[in-house]
């Protein structure tokens, strides 16, 4: 994973938000569940794609993340 893919996962996390939202006012449940749950996995999925990323830097500068 890169950095691009994580700010891919946090755009796709915005729409899927934005859908659950509408989808609350329009008391549409079952979908707004669906879409909470995919823009909760695609949040945990950017912050994987960035956590990766500072490891890799962490050992290029021979240190570690905390």
């Amino acid at each position: 994973m890169s950095l691009e893919e994580a700010s891919r996962q946090l755009e796709a996390a915005i729409h899927d938000a934005r859908v659950s939202f509408d989808c609350i006012l329009l008391e549409e449940l079952d979908r707004a569940h669906t879409n909470a749950i995919t823009a909760r996995a695609a949040v945990d999925a950017a912050e994987q794609a960035i956590r990766v990323e500072m490891e890799r830097r962490a050992e290029e500068e021979g240190g570690s993340v905390d």
